[in-house]
């Protein structure tokens, strides 16, 4: 049983309806909009070391996808910082996937009007998150490219943080079960869009592609581009047929979840000699190293 005048965060924190408890007491109504229709938004922000990394990035595209999607959390971006912060703080993390939600909320009973609806903020921060384990990230994932297309962008916006994730999902279910350990989707045109949760990269004789349309533009895929910029780098933000993809020198992901994230075989054949690549391990180092730098990082008092 809870102990709730002396409630337990260490395994996480959520702010649900104004007040911190518990990751697994955290709950929204079950006519809750977000939850019956997937009509929400939300944006992960990590901490490490102490620090959130980005933040003002991840609450920039929070912003934007809360206008895009006609909802209003009711909160200041500083409103924001101290509610993550303080997720943080009870939860005593020092490294932690910290997501911020907005969700439609409620109309009023029988009303289809979303109009209506009064929205609501919610937060939680839980240990990181990693997209590949210990010995995914020393040599390297197994991606399959699914045959199932990721939903138009004429039809969801990719490029707005949403739960629209049926497609993701089908897919990764496809390549779990074919032995892969996750996967990226094409569009209509057979071209690499993305993966659940994350952005795709090859590199080509030297110059790093990453795809120009069709999903989410993440934060930790601008890191990356800057770092490729400031390695004076050849990027090329272009369409990328799956073709090139396989035949790549190498390949590797970018998320909040982990970073840069190496890529060794896809669809079950080895990416150049079938291990890490030198290019990829500049970028893993280059994209940790950025965690030292005060202008990215915003410290949290604990």
């Amino acid at each position: 049983m809870a102990d709730i005048e002396n409630p337990d965060f260490s395994k996480g924190c959520a702010f649900v309806r104004g007040q911190y408890v518990p990751i697994a007491q955290a709950s929204i109504p079950i006519t809750d909009l977000g939850f019956l229709h997937s009509d929400a938004t939300y944006d992960v922000v990590t901490v490490w070391d102490g620090a959130f990394f980005r933040l003002d990035a991840h609450l920039e595209r929070f912003k934007r996808s809360c206008e895009h999607w006609r909802l209003d959390p009711g909160v200041t971006d500083q409103d924001i910082t101290e509610i993550l912060s303080q997720c943080v703080r009870l939860s005593g993390l020092r490294a932690s996937y910290v997501e911020m939600i907005c969700t439609r909320g409620q109309t009023p009973w029988g009303s289809r009007d979303p109009r209506q609806a009064v929205n609501q903020f919610y937060a939680f921060a839980v240990p990181f998150v990693w997209l590949a384990n210990e010995s995914q990230r020393a040599s390297g994932l197994n991606l399959k490219i699914s045959d199932v297309q990721r939903i138009p962008a004429s039809s969801v916006d990719p490029t707005i943080k949403n739960y629209h994730w049926n497609d993701l999902t089908m897919g990764l279910l496809s390549a779990l079960d074919a032995g892969a350990d996750s996967v990226v989707l094409v569009n209509d045109q057979g071209h690499i869009v993305e993966g659940p949760g994350f952005n795709a990269f090859c590199v080509l004789d030297g110059t790093v592609i990453t795809p120009d349309h069709g999903m989410l533009e993440g934060v930790t895929r601008k890191t990356v581009i800057e770092i490729a910029q400031s390695l004076e780098m050849p990027v090329h933000v272009r369409a990328v047929l799956a073709e090139e993809f396989r035949s790549a020198n190498e390949v590797f992901i970018s998320s909040s979840g982990g970073g840069v994230l190496p890529v060794t075989r896809v669809d079950g054949n080895a990416i150049g000699n079938g291990k890490v690549g030198a290019v990829t391990r500049k970028f893993v180092d280059a994209y940790w190293a950025l965690h030292k730098d005060p202008a990215l990082n915003l410290p949290i008092v604990y």
